[in-house]
């Protein structure tokens, strides 16, 4: 894992992989499987793994929470960049910010919660977690109403938080007043789009975004990471070409469950033996997983062109 102090230019450098996390059937955390799944990411280019809610952190125990950020430092390599997730509640994430003091880690994301938040008080909160663990957070935001713009601004303004991670859901993601403002106040260089790649060529292209969170760059890392040079260099035509390519995946996600359609992807197309999901989720439903399999499957041999063609 890379240790070094973060700089803003590596958010524009990789896109931000989010991978599942592979348990044994007894729920504990795999990690031969882990490794196998970081080693393929890596392989393509990626440099930067986030480990949130595809990796289910909503509904691990803080009991296992010092076993799994050992993990994630073990199994990647050296010149790449792990964040782990804290939260989502207020206590959750005070326990887990006394463990990430005690480590190499330098950012963490902070899971949203909806409800039960006031914009002063996760601002008030947030503060006080990073003295705590002694770095600065990734936010992400999923809703206007969690943090207004100005308050948002000011964490990043003191420090308080390193990045955000931008996943308002919009009909059109071209039209985002409330994306236009923040970027008002905030460099468009630590903000990351949030939601795969359906937005993303807008959210680069159009907003000036660092880069991308990618679930289906866990399966195809060289077409991402191609597509992330595509769309950072303007060449649009090939743009075009690898998000077509990478949008089937995507659908199924968006239709079924981001999270339960990746966990059971990276199995299916053999990339790595993701094992049961951790409760409160469940599988995919068994009428889906011949289409998630064919799709995976597909777009793995496709990532798998683009790498020989670069060999």
């Amino acid at each position: 894992m890379k240790v070094d102090p973060i700089t803003i230019t590596e958010f524009s450098q990789s896109v931000m992989a989010v991978p599942p996390l592979a348990r044994r059937a007894d729920y504990s955390l795999d990690d031969a499987q882990n490794r196998a799944l970081v080693t393929h990411i890596e392989a393509g280019g990626v440099r930067t793994v986030l480990y949130g809610g595809n990796a289910n952190l909503y509904h691990v125990a803080v009991s296992e929470y010092r076993e799994l950020l050992d993990m994630l430092a073990e199994i990647a390599g050296a010149q790449t960049r792990v964040i782990p997730s804290i939260g989502p509640d207020y206590g959750k994430m005070l326990d887990q910010a006394r463990i990430l003091v005690q480590t190499d880690y330098r950012t963490a994301m902070i899971l949203p919660l909806a409800g039960f938040t006031t914009p002063d008080g996760v601002a008030t909160g947030l503060r006080r977690l990073t003295d705590i663990a002694g770095m600065p957070f990734t936010l992400y935001i999923k809703s206007e109403d969690y943090l207004d713009v100005d308050t948002l601004a000011a964490l990043v303004g003191d420090g308080t938080l390193l990045a955000v991670k931008y996943a308002i859901v919009r009909p059109d993601p071209s039209d985002d007043p409330f994306l236009r403002r923040l970027l008002e106040s905030v460099p468009a260089a630590q903000v990351i789009s949030g939601m795969g790649e359906r937005p993303a060529l807008v959210h680069t292209r159009d907003f000036g975004l660092a880069a991308w969170t990618t679930g289906s760059g866990c399966i195809a890392p060289h077409a991402v990471m191609a597509l992330l040079h595509a769309a950072k260099s303007g060449n649009a035509e090939e743009a075009q070409r690898l998000y077509d390519r990478v949008l089937p995946l995507e659908t199924l996600r968006d239709e079924i469950s981001l999270i339960r359609v990746l966990h059971d992807a990276v199995t299916l197309c053999g990339i790595a033996d993701m094992g049961p999901i951790l409760p409160l989720l469940s599988a995919t439903p068994e009428l889906a997983l011949p289409s998630v399999e064919r799709e995976a499957r597909t777009l793995l041999t496709f990532d798998r062109s683009l790498a020989g063609n670069a060999g």
